[in-house]
């Protein structure tokens, strides 16, 4: 009996330790990105960067006195419907 409370006590220890060691190393528990998949988030979110600006941008044009009629009736709409 005292042989297998020490063999469960032993386990037990030993289990608890492996789950501090891993906490240690990383506090979720997660697996961490190696550097070439680092590297290559770096790379994609600079392409994108690129890409957007590198995209020219729409001339703002005068809005003429309908066009702005309409935006403001539609927007008033838009306002009476939020409210119900």
């Amino acid at each position: 009996m005292k042989t297998f409370v020490f063999l469960l006590a032993l386990t037990l220890s030993g289990v608890a330790s492996a789950q501090g060691r891993r906490a240690e190393g990383n506090p979720q528990g997660k697996q961490q990105m190696r550097q070439e998949d680092r590297q290559r988030m770096r790379e994609d979110m600079n392409q994108v960067y690129r890409d957007r600006n590198s995209r020219p941008e729409r001339p703002a044009r005068p809005m003429s006195p309908q066009e702005r009629e309409k935006l403001r009736k539609d927007v008033q709409d838009a306002n009476r419907q939020l409210k119900r």
